[in-house]
Order: C-alpha cells, then structure tokens, then sequence
C-alpha cells in the first residue's frame, strides 16, 4: 500500500474514532479528543503532501488544512475566546480554498448570472442573519456573519471549476464543499438554535466535517 494511502486509512480512522468520541457526553470522551481531534489535518495534510501528481492547487489545500487544524483546536471548546480564534481558523482556511479555486473558475456564466451560485447566496442572506442575531447572545455575532461569508464564498468558488479541469477533481472539490456547508450548518443549529440538542448532532457535525476536508483534498490532488 503506498504511504499516501496508508495516510489516508489513518485519517479515516482518526475520523471515525473522533466522531464517536463527539457523541459522548462523557468527560473522559471529551479529553480523549484532545488526541484524536488534533492529529485530523496533520495526518491529512501528509497524506495529499505525498499523493502523486504536481497539482498547483497543492500548495494552498495545505494551507487550508493547517488553518482547519487551528479551527479544529479552537473548537475543542465551547468559551467565546477559543471560538473566535477556532472560527478565525476556519475562515482563513477558506481564503486559501479560494486561493485554490478562484484562479480556475469558468468564466461564462458570470457569477451574477450563474443559477448555482445565485441559489447560494439566496441561502446565505436568508439564513446568516438569523444565525448572527442568535450568536450576538454569547458575543460572536459579527464573527458568525463574516465567517458565513467566507464559507458560501468558497463553495460558490468551488462550484464554479472551469470545465478543463479533470472532471473527477472538479466533482470531488463541489461534493467537499458543499459538505462542509452542511456541516457548518449543523454546527450553527446545533450552538445558536437549539435549546437542547441532542449529543448526538456533534457526531453529525464531525462525520461532515472530515467527510468534507477529505474529499476537498482529494479533489485538490486531481485538479490540474
């Protein structure tokens, strides 16, 4: 098995071992996460590191996943503090996505015109002042509303892959963004909305959440 593969099992385990931990409202869980959620994008990151090809998207997925292991760590804990910074994480992981997709969008149709990323926006300006106007409550509202924006910004981008990428990579980077999407979405729900969620929402949150990062980097390996 070659190591980029071997790398790969590791993260999926890493994945599957952390998402149960997440359900568990057991303390001794939740410090075990202290192990398992850290080690996520390092193992990842080497993973892609050692894929074969020469992808130029190569070098900004990376970044994208050392900026998810800030946002991995700051989201360990529920305080505004590490949120903030976890959130921050994330959001300039998005900004190297971006770095990845946008110099390989289509050009036609134009953003405005293209019914996809019209269909995105219309979700976002529908859904992040709701979930800002929740977060104000715990003093992260305008934190919420900008990495929201950030967030649909990528998976507009990464939606929009121009037609002479491989098909495989363009279908594998949609498919990841639009899975963290869902997993963001869950997140919100399950912090801001909710009164009294359910354990086992965190578990759908991460189960989304790897998903989303580990098909982002496959498709990242594949693009040109």
């Amino acid at each position: 098995m070659a190591p980029a593969t071997r790398l790969k099992a590791a993260y999926v385990a890493l994945a599957a071992a952390d998402t149960a931990l997440s359900m568990s409202s057991r303390p001794a869980a939740h410090k075990a996460r202290y192990l398992t959620k850290p080690l996520l994008m390092p193992t990842l990151s080497a993973s892609l590191a050692m894929a074969p090809g020469a992808s130029s998207a190569r070098l900004p997925v990376l970044a994208a996943q050392a900026a998810g292991w800030v946002g991995d760590v700051g989201l360990l804990s529920e305080e505004r503090r590490p949120f903030v910074v976890g959130t921050t994480g994330f959001a300039l992981g998005h900004a190297a996505y971006l770095a990845a997709f946008v110099p390989r969008r289509r050009r036609t149709p134009g953003l405005t015109s293209d019914p996809r990323a019209r269909a995105l926006a219309g979700v976002w300006a529908a859904s992040a002042p709701m979930m800002a106007w929740r977060a104000r409550r715990e003093g992260v509202g305008p934190v919420v509303a900008a990495y929201s924006a950030s967030l649909t910004a990528m998976v507009v981008a990464a939606t929009r892959l121009d037609a002479s990428e491989r098909p495989a990579g363009r279908r594998l980077v949609a498919a990841g963004a639009l899975t963290f999407l869902a997993s963001d979405s869950i997140l919100g729900l399950r912090k801001f909305v909710l009164p009294d969620p359910d354990p086992r929402l965190e578990g759908a949150v991460m189960a989304t959440y790897t998903a989303a990062q580990l098909l982002l980097s496959e498709g990242a390996a594949r693009l040109a």
